[in-house]
């Protein structure tokens, strides 16, 4: 495993990926079970309009221009129609219909994608739309030269193992919180998605790195939250607060 610092190199991944198409996987299983909520997270409204919107514009609004591949649950596609209709989004994609399990959905959406040589993939979590395009374009980029990129943040608590009863400190500074976008070559990351699911895999990480292939992580961001809990739409929105007009 590999850590590279994260810089701003908005246009270098086109150099390392200049005649093929790049993909953008969007992954919106989620339901609103944690949230206490009626609707799905990717669902809920974030500074007026659904997490989702936010999540697909901030992928649309980069200099990667990746075609945008939507998975999402066939018992969830009226509802998002509709909110498509409501809040006049007219942003475009493919949509793919999510598997039982992650895995199962990702491998979907890699089914859905013709092998275009050196074609570059990124997946991402469609309840994280605090994503950050700079982030976005680095992990195109680095992905673009050494096969993958995963966008990770070092631990800022202490961390102890739990092991056998016994509980051990472990240092921090060794400790990475994975996040998405995970971008990779995508040869690379459909030879993976090859081998039989797993409950283990975790991310698409765990199931390239379990095909025997090395893992390059990226610097990401603090602010790159996962809405997980009602408390996390009130973070979004400070966030967002700082970021108006930044793709506009």
């Amino acid at each position: 495993m590999t850590e590279s610092n994260l810089k701003s190199h908005p246009d270098d991944y086109r150099d390392s990926n200049p005649k093929s198409q790049n993909y953008a996987i969007i992954v919106a299983g989620g339901s609103g079970t944690r949230m206490g909520a009626g609707v799905p997270k990717q669902f809920l409204l974030l500074n007026g309009k659904p997490v989702l919107m936010h999540t697909l514009e901030a992928f649309y609004h980069t200099a990667a221009h990746p075609r945008l591949v939507l998975v999402l649950p066939a018992n969830y596609r009226s509802q998002w129609e509709q909110l498509c209709a409501t809040h006049d989004f007219h942003i475009p994609y493919d949509l793919v219909t999510g598997g039982e399990s992650r895995f199962h959905s990702v491998k979907n959406a890699l089914d859905s994608i013709e092998d275009s040589g050196d074609a570059l993939v990124a997946v991402h979590d469609a309840v994280r739309p605090m994503v950050d395009k700079k982030i976005i374009e680095e992990l195109f980029r680095h992905a673009g030269k050494h096969g993958n990129a995963i966008t990770a943040i070092k631990s800022r608590d202490s961390v102890r193992q739990l092991k056998n009863g016994v509980s051990a400190s472990i240092d921090r500074n060794e400790i990475y919180l994975v996040q998405t976008p995970q971008t990779f070559k995508l040869s690379q990351l459909k030879k993976a998605y090859t081998q039989p699911y797993d409950s283990k895999f975790t991310d698409d990480a765990s199931v390239v790195e379990r095909a025997g292939m090395s893992i390059n992580l990226v610097e990401g961001s603090y602010q790159n939250i996962k809405i997980t809990f009602p408390e996390d739409i009130a973070i979004a929105e400070a966030i967002l607060k700082t970021r108006l007009g930044k793709w506009s």
